[in-house]
């Protein structure tokens, strides 16, 4: 819709506009979004049946709402999306630094204006993306920051103390009639949380101990780790027992789910000419490392590991292909297993390892991790083995095959009829008959093989080396 052309507070009483609350406006908006079935939250996956229902009732009930979760569980987005659920747009007093509503206002400038011009005060439209604040809590954040403080430059041009207009609002009037997010709570320091008493309980803000109240409406949302909030206790029990609504966040549940998410958000440099598939059991795979990190004893469960390690792996997989594919002049670029050994880089930023891991080293503890992976998820594409019985033979018979991710795929199509019973396995697996295709099934089979305990592996110089067990 576009900006209405209301101008003036006496069109606006004319055309009959009636006012409502913050809350009022996202129950409203929430109902006609449920009733039309229409998605509330697009982009969030895995949610449905957990953390949507309990955000739903807090809305319809008008509660403050603290979000709980470790990184990377989608708690900003959710929060981000609280904005779609606003009026499109709202008027206020033209010139207001709060955004105040013109039958209500509450700012000592709004109200003089108001007094002043009466019907022809002027009118300003507000966007509902204008009515969102956010700030990350630090320890260094102030009163000063949130709520307001006394602006010495209007004091010199000769305002008292004591008159409103020397005010300088913080964050949280500026989004008056909005909704304002504190991310990472329990960081934000004691005295300033109690800073916060007011506006979630009374809705006013008070500054610098002057008889200044703003009745401000305001959704307050914010979020946390829980690792801070329950174990370190760093929200104060009175601003804890004021959020209404305490909602759990959690990981995708599946590798189905988190790939979702991952296609979603990676993104992937394409190069004119050179077209990147990845094939499905490489999207597994990178699903199935970020699972496997989530339960491994070598990685602290208590920052969590977050999706955007998934979406990370993904990049830096395709790239590694990519990079190939360039070198050798390969109209496709298809990640394969020895590409895994390029997530090292893409997943030490991503996850703390713990300090007692029986002495292995952060590359030891990724590459079990890419192990595990791959082994779960061949056992779940491959099946049984019985389809990879010659090619065991030819391994038996002193087949050796040296593998390095930046191998040209045609070497593996080249080689692959020789061992009996490789092209109709390969086939079976790649998801297309293309070099680079069938080159990545080959490398699944052969490190699935080794890892099931049926082929050898040595390291060779720039690579392994797959042959007889």
């Amino acid at each position: 819709m576009d900006r209405p052309a209301i101008a003036t507070f006496g069109e606006l009483k004319e055309a009959g506009y009636r006012p409502r609350s913050v809350r009022e406006e996202i129950r409203v908006n929430l109902l006609r979004k449920l009733r039309a079935s229409e998605p509330l939250f697009p982009g969030i996956h895995g949610y449905e049946d957990t953390v949507l229902p309990a955000i739903e009732n807090a809305l319809l009930s008008g509660q403050d709402l603290l979000f709980l979760g470790e990184r990377g569980q989608g708690k900003s987005r959710l929060i981000r999306s609280l904005v779609e659920l606003l009026d499109e747009w709202i008027p206020e007093v033209k010139g207001s630094e709060i955004h105040d509503d013109p039958f209500a206002p509450v700012s000592r400038y709004a109200m003089d204006l108001l007094a002043e011009k009466g019907p022809l005060t002027p009118v300003a439209w507000v966007h509902r993306s204008e009515r969102f604040g956010e700030k990350l809590a630090t320890p260094d954040v102030s009163t000063a920051d949130l709520i307001g403080d006394v602006d010495p430059m209007k004091v010199v041009e000769g305002r008292s103390l004591g008159d409103e207009l020397t005010m300088h609002f913080g964050l949280l009037p500026r989004t008056n009639r909005g909704i304002f997010c504190i991310n990472e709570l329990p960081d934000l320091s004691e005295k300033i949380q109690v800073a916060l008493f007011n506006v979630m309980e009374e809705r006013d803000v008070q500054i610098k101990g002057y008889r200044v109240r703003l009745p401000l409406d305001v959704l307050i949302v914010a979020s946390a780790n829980p690792e801070d909030y329950t174990s370190r206790g760093r929200i104060v029990t009175p601003l804890k027992d004021r959020y209404a609504a305490q909602i759990r966040t959690h990981y995708p549940r599946t590798r189905e789910l988190e790939l979702r998410v991952v296609e979603q958000e990676a993104q992937i440099a394409m190069i004119e000419g050179v077209r990147i598939f990845i094939p499905d059991h490489m999207k597994q795979i990178v699903s199935e490392v970020t699972l496997q990190a989530r339960s491994s004893p070598d990685v602290s469960h208590a920052s969590g590991v977050s999706v955007r390690m998934s979406i990370a792996n993904y990049e830096t997989l395709a790239a590694n292909a990519l990079r190939r594919a360039m070198r050798h002049g390969d109209g496709e670029a298809v990640p394969r297993v020895s590409d895994l050994r390029a997530l090292s880089a893409s997943m030490r930023g991503k996850i703390e390892f713990e300090v007692a891991s029986n002495h292995k080293n952060e590359e030891e503890i990724v590459t079990e991790l890419t192990k595990r992976a791959t082994k779960v998820v061949f056992d779940a594409v491959a099946g049984d083995l019985a389809p990879f019985k010659a090619i065991l033979a030819a391994f038996d018979k002193g087949w050796m095959v040296e593998v390095t991710d930046m191998t040209p795929a045609k070497e593996f199509v080249a080689g692959m009829d020789q061992i009996e019973g490789l092209r109709a396995a390969a086939l079976r697996l790649a998801g297309g008959d293309s070099a680079p295709r069938i080159a990545s099934a080959i490398e699944l089979i052969f490190e699935g093989l080794h890892l099931s305990n049926k082929l050898n592996k040595k390291l060779s110089e720039q690579g392994v080396v797959y042959g007889h067990k």
